[in-house]
């Protein structure tokens, strides 16, 4: 049994959430949200949660009723019915039904959020076996989703199988496969935001991401390289491709004058803003650009498919550096109820 709380939300929902559960209207949900829409509203658990009952937050409480009482028993059922806001027992007359909703979830979020990565020797999950098991996952759920069609989740792109490398035999260079002339003024490394980028594009690793300026005749070009996705296709289509966005960004503030201007180049546009358009060749998406580049300027790097994901960075190193610990434990551990695809990717990984 599990205790949660009903309460109203504006604009007309009706909220049922265990403490602490992530829902659909929290301001940035995690990376760790999974989320389930299902008639009359939105069903969300926690990744790292083993618990199945969820929280729901409701739009149309009628088209909602019908399943209701299987999530989270007649009290329950009854107090929404009633809009009767406090703490209730959740108790689920249908457990399985419940276990199978959460599985669903997390098969969703596997196919956008997996953190397939070469670097980090973690394997792709075939899209193909997640799209299988969530047509019949679905099926099994099928009360949940009312009259209404209830198609499985499209990932952003058709991911075909190609031969994977293991991270130990993977040299990851500054400037990918580039070779140019020149002296290296500036190099560096980091990672992009898993939000900026459809799945089976990029590498997900912490690293993944690499940039090196080379100076010569007096021209300062920067090169930026990101190790592609194991699962990366070859044909990706133009409207797919990530550009690195790169920035000059001061290394130290200039000191500021009695007007409260700085000196020198105050409160100017940065003297690097450019976007660069990414190539795939071989196993690293590479680009180059000629750039004004200071010497007391350092670089951000930004990658991006544009138009996907939320425009504003956001920082969640912690998340993700957990979120590929929990990969990890999935492939390694066969007792925890994987998916066909996790089991798959895990005896490839064995036998390669």
């Amino acid at each position: 049994m599990t205790v949660v709380h009903l309460r109203h939300a504006d604009p007309g929902l009706l909220v049922i959430a265990p403490d602490g559960a992530p829902l659909v209207t929290d301001a940035a949900p995690g990376l760790d949200a999974l989320v389930l829409e299902v008639a009359g509203g939105h069903l969300t658990w926690s990744l790292f949660d083993s618990g199945v009952v969820p929280a729901a937050v409701l739009d149309d409480v009628d088209a909602a009723q019908d399943w209701v009482w299987a999530v989270y028993g007649e009290e329950v059922a009854v107090a929404v019915a009633d809009y009767d806001p406090r703490a209730l027992t959740a108790s689920p007359a249908q457990p399985e039904t419940v276990a199978n909703m959460r599985r669903l979830a997390y098969a969703h979020w596997a196919s956008r959020w997996w953190p397939a990565s070469t670097v980090d020797g973690i394997p792709a999950l075939d899209p193909r076996l997640l799209l299988e098991e969530i047509e019949v996952l679905t099926e099994q759920c099928e009360m949940m989703f009312g009259s209404d069609d209830f198609g499985p989740l499209e990932r952003g792109l058709e991911s075909e199988s190609v031969s994977r490398v293991r991270a130990v035999d993977y040299a990851l260079a500054a400037g990918g496969t580039d070779a140019a002339d020149g002296l290296i003024v500036a190099r560096g490394s980091g990672h992009w935001d898993w939000r900026r980028c459809p799945p089976g594009l990029l590498d997900a690793g912490e690293n993944a991401v690499s940039w090196q300026v080379t100076r010569a005749g007096g021209v300062s070009t920067v090169r930026v390289s990101v190790v592609a996705a194991p699962d990366c296709r070859r044909a990706v289509p133009e409207h797919l491709r990530p550009l690195a966005r790169v920035r000059s960004v001061r290394a130290q503030p200039p000191a500021a004058t009695e007007q409260g201007q700085s000196a020198g180049h105050d409160r100017a546009e940065p003297s690097v803003d450019v976007q660069i358009p990414l190539h795939l060749r071989g196993d690293a998406w590479t680009g180059a650009a000629e750039i004004a580049l200071r010497t007391e300027t350092s670089l951000d790097i930004t990658v991006f498919v544009p138009g996907f994901g939320p425009a504003d960075p956001v920082e969640e190193a912690v998340v993700r550096d957990r979120i590929r610990r929990f990969a990890r434990l999935r492939l390694s551990d066969p007792t925890g109820r994987p998916l066909t695809a996790e089991s798959t990717a895990a005896e490839a990984d064995e036998d390669f």
